[in-house]
């Protein structure tokens, strides 16, 4: 039995409304909860809340003083489609890319990184 359940993923910015708005954008999802300090969007299966964090500093990742902290895994059916459409949104691709064929990895706009993936068969435990 869990003890717990997911809640939020939540990532630090300078600016909540924007990256909030590209999340919103990229994933579907809508704004449902607005604060001074944060912007939640609900997105099919989950919620992710953008926090305002002062003198906020983006990872500099993949090589730099300040290292990722995390990544989330976006599942789309198509790569090519799904960079265009997130740089589109304000994201720009990494210039490390580790899986290409199966996985690209971008970074949004206040700096995290985060991949869009192709599905993987079903898990086993």
């Amino acid at each position: 039995m869990a003890i717990a359940r997911m809640g939020s993923i939540t990532l630090d910015c300078a600016d909540p409304p924007a990256l909030a708005a590209f999340w919103r954008s990229l994933l579907g999802g809508e704004i449902t909860r607005t604060g001074e300090r944060y912007v939640s969007v609900r997105f099919p299966g989950g919620l992710l809340t953008a926090m305002r964090v002062p003198g906020y500093r983006p990872p500099t990742w993949p090589r730099g003083e300040l290292p990722k902290q995390i990544h989330l895994d976006v599942v789309v059916d198509d790569l090519d489609a799904a960079v265009i459409e997130s740089v589109k949104l304000g994201a720009r691709l990494a210039p490390e890319q580790y899986a290409p064929t199966v996985s690209r990895v971008l970074i949004d706009p206040a700096g995290h990184p985060f991949c869009v993936c192709l599905p993987v068969g079903p898990l086993s435990d």
